[in-house]
């Protein structure tokens, strides 16, 4: 099958098509003919060589995928050769066929495309998981999506205002806020005109802030939450290091969390896209929320992908076409 290789650690000229054995289905496994493939974040820090796949993972990049089962292994009842489906992947998404555990796969939902449904799982696994499971969020709560025009923050917006929270963003240009509000955003703050903590104090602080950047935005969102807030980090786009004043987070009483998604177990993942399927999928079907999609690349394209990606230019989710 054809796929896409990292050669070595480096920028997106690493990457390069090549030829490599088909996959097969492992007990639990499904063997997936891959008609698109999302592009994410996890992916350049993979190639960049920071971001290692698990030791049973394949190591060719890609961690979501849509398209149509071709071969069932041992142990799978629930799904059957012909269904089309999205998933979380392991790894091994930048190529023609993908093996993923059968519990990691999901319908694409009514009326959705496949380009679209290729754009779920790593988001919505990511989003859900950490906004809701770990970081609680509640109806009626202040909640700040840093990053608000990503996949993440497109699919955080539009969750949390699914499930009655006042959604808060940040973005980095008028175009990206106005994209955000459309969404359902409350108030987008262009971060390059306006300090956040201020304009959320004047809301009376964030009760739950979802995060990727890192480095000098850590005092900042502790500076941010209302007394009982929580800050949910999920990436560091400008490091992971940073001077804290914890007397403040004892004085607010604040709670710091954070996960990754792709080193939890396959269990936990399973449990994820169980929740997924009961609390978010009927609104997936009844179209009330979907992906936002900003491009597509050939797979024989994917460094250019990247190079967009990184460029921050996007606005919603990138895709390879492989199929």
């Amino acid at each position: 099958m054809r796929a896409v290789e990292i050669t070595k650690a480096g920028g997106p000229e690493v990457l390069q098509l090549c030829e490599r054995p088909m996959p097969v289905a492992g007990y639990g496994d499904v063997v997936i003919k891959v008609a698109y493939a999302g592009v994410n974040r996890p992916d350049a820090l993979q190639r960049a060589g920071s971001y290692a796949p698990p030791p049973t993972a394949s190591d060719l990049p890609g961690l979501e995928a849509a398209g149509e089962i071709v071969a069932i292994g041992a142990g799978v009842s629930e799904w059957s050769v012909g269904d089309q489906v999205c998933a979380l992947l392991p790894g091994g998404g930048y190529a023609e066929y993908v093996a993923t555990p059968a519990a990691h796969c999901l319908p694409v939902p009514d009326g959705m495309g496949l380009k679209e449904a290729a754009c779920l799982p790593e988001t919505y696994f990511t989003v859900f998981s950490n906004v809701f499971q770990r970081g609680g969020l509640q109806a009626g709560e202040r909640f700040l999506v840093h990053g608000g025009s990503s996949g993440i923050g497109t699919t955080a917006i539009q969750l949390g205002k699914l499930f009655g929270a006042r959604v808060f963003t940040t973005a980095g240009s008028d175009e990206k806020c106005a994209a955000c509000l459309e969404l359902g955003a409350e108030r987008a703050i262009n971060y390059r005109e306006e300090d956040f903590t201020e304009v959320m104090k004047g809301e009376g602080g964030a009760d739950l802030i979802l995060d990727m950047v890192g480095g000098e935005y850590l005092p900042r969102n502790v500076n941010t939450l209302a007394h009982d807030g929580r800050l949910v980090q999920i990436a560091f786009l400008q490091g992971p290091k940073i001077e804290l004043n914890f007397a403040l987070m004892m004085m607010k009483r604040l709670t710091i969390t954070g996960s990754t998604l792709r080193p939890q177990s396959d269990l936990a993942k399973a449990r994820i896209a169980d929740a997924l399927r009961e609390q978010v999928w009927p609104l997936l079907n009844a179209g009330r929320l979907g992906p936002v999609m900003d491009s597509e690349f050939n797979l024989a394209d994917a460094a250019a992908a990247h190079t967009h990606m990184e460029s921050s230019g996007h606005i919603g989710k990138i895709v390879l076409r492989v199929g």
